[in-house]
């Protein structure tokens, strides 16, 4: 059984930073990659970052400005970002799977097995 839960969304202004927190519990230790995705009301869902193995993956839209994380001793996986911009808002998702992540013509597939319940980050300008 896998459980992710995610915390750390917030109401910010644009340019402030927020780091966002996915508490994971893996009794059986079967994941190996981490992700965060998010979805903006009438939007797709989007990968924003990824992490496997000493290997991370970020959408272009947060290149520089996000960093993923893992702390093992902690169980969790986190999502520092930095300069936020209004169009950073959205609901944001941790996900897990057993398998690398998906890369697919540079963008992060969701094809992960494991979903949070989300946390909402909200940027005003």
């Amino acid at each position: 059984q896998v459980q992710l839960v995610e915390s750390g969304g917030e109401s910010v202004q644009a340019g402030g930073s927020l780091r966002l927190s996915c508490a994971i519990s893996d009794s059986t230790g079967v994941t190996v990659s981490w992700a965060w995705f998010r979805q903006a009301p009438g939007k797709q869902r989007e990968g924003v970052a990824a992490i496997y193995g000493g290997s991370t993956y970020y959408a272009d839209s947060v290149k520089g400005r996000f960093t993923i994380s893992q702390d093992s001793a902690k169980n969790t996986v986190n999502l520092q970002m930095n300069s936020l911009k209004p169009e950073d808002t959205a609901t944001y998702y941790c996900a897990a799977d057993s398998r690398p992540p998906l890369v697919e013509r540079g963008v992060l597939r969701d094809a992960f097995l494991y979903w949070g319940q989300g946390t909402q980050v909200t940027v005003s300008s």
